[in-house]
């Protein structure tokens, strides 16, 4: 069976890494956007399955 939780973690952690590496500019915005409000979804659904 997969590791569903051990792919969440990774999967995460490289999306967080790489907003910290993209600037903060003009037109990085809009995908920085898109990408954190993936991972605040993702964090909710995760946290959800635990309870």
């Amino acid at each position: 069976m997969p590791d569903y939780e051990k792919m969440y973690a990774i999967l995460c952690a490289a999306s967080s890494d790489a907003l910290d590496a993209l600037p903060e500019t003009a037109e990085n915005a809009a995908g920085r956007a898109l990408l954190q409000a993936a991972l605040d979804e993702a964090e909710e659904l995760y946290i959800d399955a635990e309870e």
